[in-house]
């Protein structure tokens, strides 16, 4: 962690008004500005601590919901293993942020809200942010920081995505792929938006109902019973049979330059296999593996999205049909202004 984090955290029992210091040094990393293991503490008469581990403050509050840790853990048995940062990334995260593009980055204060190993996270600070904070509830969070420990504009947080422990400063805070994990997924939604600044813009990923019926019906069941129980191993293995159908098919039917290409345009998720055409196999298998490895999955109709975003609160918003499999919201956070306080009251 670097001490220009601070300028950013706040105490995630307290509120956002409350401010993290550094109370202990342990072990630093004075090459790269790191503080690797110590303590912080908020500066309310609560005096609230917190660890830093690995380079990571860990700010927890002191109840997390179990479905939330549950989830944060198996995935942190996926991005733990699947460690590496690939070219097609950028590919991928700008379509999934869209209209979003890498310079409306550029110079802003970003937060992130589940980042997983780092990919999005790494993406944006190099697409010039003046910072970005990530959170992540999971083990991941470590291997995040690994990712991006030479990168001085990111700063890596443990933390539950439904208490941020963040001031409400931001500029830009997005959630790609995460928010649908939660027991809730309005919550994380408005958690995510919660960190803005007035004039602050949401960026949301969400995987879609629509065109999905057949994994609601069908696939919900098992990974709620079976897969999301699994252990990672036997999983992995397990993944790499429906991956195998998808890179078969991909190659044969739906690479844009495959001998069914023209078939394919008529067939279901040709856009979204389309843009998988020049994946791996093992990322292919990572994407079977994702769906199966999670005990909570939410597919969100375009109703349900838009209702996040009645209210006076958003201006601007905008719903993107993404793959003809899921949905991109982008809006603008407004917030009310503070009526001053009234100077004509008497005084005793």
């Amino acid at each position: 962690m670097r001490r220009e984090a601070l300028a950013y955290l706040a105490c995630p029992n307290c509120g956002p008004g409350v401010e993290l210091r550094l109370s202990q040094i342990e072990r630093e990393d004075l090459e790269r500005g790191h503080v690797m293991d110590g303590r912080l503490v908020c500066v309310s008469p609560r005096t609230c601590g917190f660890p830093i581990r690995g380079g990571v403050p860990i700010l927890t509050p002191g109840e997390v919901d179990a479905a939330m840790t549950e989830t944060a853990a198996r995935f942190a048995e996926e991005w733990t293993r699947w460690t590496d940062l690939r070219d097609y990334y950028e590919r991928q995260f700008l379509g999934w942020v869209a209209p979003i593009g890498r310079a409306d980055f550029e110079g802003k204060v970003v937060f992130e809200g589940g980042c997983g190993k780092g990919r999005h996270t790494d993406l944006v600070a190099r697409f010039g942010a003046r910072a970005i904070v990530a959170v992540d509830l999971g083990e991941s969070a470590f291997v995040a920081f690994q990712n991006t420990r030479d990168l001085p504009n990111a700063h890596i947080v443990m933390a539950d995505l439904t208490h941020p422990p963040v001031k409400a400063i931001f500029d830009l805070a997005f959630s790609v792929g995460v928010v649908h994990h939660l027991p809730d997924p309005r919550v994380g939604a408005e958690s995510v938006a919660s960190v803005l600044r007035d004039g602050g813009r949401l960026v949301l990923w969400v995987y879609g109902r629509e065109n999905n019926e057949w994994i609601v019906k069908y696939v919900d069941p098992i990974r709620q019973a079976l897969t999301s129980r699994v252990p990672w191993r036997p999983l992995k293995a397990l993944s790499s049979v429906p991956a195998a159908v998808i890179w078969a098919a991909i190659r044969v039917l739906y690479r844009p330059d495959g001998p069914g290409a023209r078939l394919a345009r008529h067939l279901p998720y040709a856009e979204y296999f389309g843009s998988m055409s020049g994946f791996p196999f093992d990322e292919l298998q990572l994407i079977v593996f994702d769906q199966l490895v999670t005990p909570v999955a939410h597919y969100l109709s375009r109703a349900e999205v838009a209702a996040w975003f009645d209210g006076p609160e958003y201006r601007e918003v905008e719903l993107r049909w993404h793959n003809q499999m899921s949905w991109t919201a982008t809006a603008v956070r407004v917030r009310p202004a503070i009526a001053p306080a009234d100077s004509t009251s008497a005084v005793a």
